[in-house]
């Protein structure tokens, strides 16, 4: 297998929409670039509802990994530091058990709108590169590649 092979799905919120729809394209073209495929785009109303999708889109076959791209707001309260960490532990742990990689495009918790505006396309490229790398890493150590 190859890594034009590579298979990946995009799970992205709703949530802050200005801001995640730059970092789909962001992603898109960053796999492209790396010569993987994203085979689907799923939307989920924010965060807090990734786990879940994540956890259905990694169990199938034709998914090698998983990119998640959300913005988490600063606000006044600690709701977003939590929501961030339950779902940043939620993913880690489908990651660890499914053994495919998931690219973390979450920006936040706390960040500023204007820190948002500034990092999202870096975001979804960096979560994007991650996940190739490792998904290429996995299937030398597999002997795949």
């Amino acid at each position: 297998m190859t890594d034009a092979a590579l298979r990946i799905s995009l799970v992205a919120a709703d949530f802050n929409k200005e801001i995640v729809e730059a970092m789909i394209a962001a992603a898109i073209a960053e796999a492209k670039s790396l010569g993987a495929e994203i085979i689907s785009v799923l939307r989920v109303a924010g965060s807090y509802e990734m786990p879940l999708i994540a956890d259905a889109e990694l169990a199938r076959d034709t998914v090698d990994g998983l990119v998640v791209l959300a913005y988490i707001e600063r606000g006044e309260t600690m709701h977003g530091e939590i929501m961030g960490h339950v779902v940043e532990h939620a993913l880690l742990q489908l990651e660890l058990t499914y053994k495919k990689p998931i690219g973390m495009g979450i920006i936040g918790p706390g960040a500023t709108l204007e820190q948002a505006r500034e990092r999202k396309e870096g975001y979804a490229r960096a979560a994007v590169r991650a996940l190739v790398s490792n998904a290429r890493l996995l299937r030398e150590r597999r002997g795949e590649s």
